[in-house]
Order: structure tokens, then sequence, then C-alpha cells
């Protein structure tokens, strides 16, 4: 495959990596405040979803780095393996936290002082990033899977660590409100 077709191939996904881009922000701020008891649907809360999908950012942390390793020595094979899981455990935890928020009230942080500023900060880049990260993952993967390797390696060195910064500030955030979480 010659340099322009690698475009063409990428051209192809870039309306639906596009849509998918700006859906899917649009769908968790709209099921966020939307309450499954509002609809007559009486569900417990899904209490025991926060720690777990933060584990799962935390996992996606994990297999991040470990997929840099293994590209950097060499295993492209085991690289593409860690990075459709990473893509996967982000998937998962979109779908857990979205179920979380649509059966319990959002919790609200209850630290004073300093600290207060400094999750704020943590959240809110937390949340942006999340959100430009999207079209930066699914066009990294494009590149990869139509094997324009070196477009694919110029995106995802702004990828991996807009990414990574996603992930890990998503524990944090989990770690910074869990005293919070009403029992």
């Amino acid at each position: 495959m010659n340099n322009s077709e690698h475009i063409n191939v990428e051209a192809k996904f870039k309306k639906p990596i596009l849509f998918v881009s700006i859906l899917i922000p649009i769908v968790v701020a709209i099921l966020f405040n939307v309450k499954l008891k509002d609809f007559g649907i009486h569900v417990e809360p899904l209490s025991f979803l926060p720690p777990i999908y933060a584990s799962i950012n935390g996992l996606t942390a994990i297999l991040l780095i470990l997929a840099v390793i293994a590209i950097k020595n060499g295993n492209r094979k085991r690289h593409e393996l860690l990075m459709t899981s990473a893509i996967a455990c982000s998937v998962v935890f979109l779908i857990m936290y979205v179920a979380y928020h649509m059966s319990s009230d959002s919790t609200k942080f209850g630290g004073e002082g300093f600290i207060r500023y400094v999750y704020f900060f943590i959240l809110i880049t937390h949340i942006v990033l999340s959100i430009i990260i999207i079209p930066l993952v699914l066009f990294t993967y494009v590149r990869a899977l139509s094997q324009s390797f070196d477009r694919h390696k110029k995106l995802a060195r702004i990828t991996f660590p807009l990414w990574l910064y996603v992930a890990v500030t998503g524990v944090v955030v989990y770690l910074m409100i869990a005293p919070y979480y009403a029992n």
C-alpha cells in the first residue's frame, strides 16, 4: 500500500470517527443527567462500580505503557494486542461510568482549601482530555490498521501521553472523591 492509499483509508474513516467523537461526549453528557428512577425504573444504585471502573482506568494505563514497551522492543503483535485491549478497557469503563451515573446521584467532592483546587484542576483536565482523546485514539488506530506506520507513529506520540494522562487521572479523581461516596 503506497502513501496515497494509506491516506485514502484514513479519509474513508474520517467522517465516522468525527461523528463518533462528537456523539460519545454528547450521549455521555445527556445520560450523565438521566436517572433511571425518573422513568419509573427502580434499580439499586450501582455503588459497587466506581472502584471497578477506576481499576479499569488503572489497567488501561498499564496496558498503554506495556504497549509502548512492546513496540520499542519490536514486538508489533504484542503492541497491537495491548492497544486493542486498552481500547476495549476504555469502552468498558465508559459503559460502567454511564451505568453508575444513571443509577446514582453524583458525589460532591468534600475537600476544602487548596486540595479542592487541585481536585477540580485534575477533574477538569481529565474531562477535557477524555473528549479530545477519542478522535486521537481512533485516528491513531486506523493508521495502524492501514499500515501507515510512519503516520501512526507521528500521531501516537501525541495520543499516548494524553491517553495515559486521562487513564491515570481517572484513578486519581476516584481516589480523591472515594471518601465522599454515600454508603
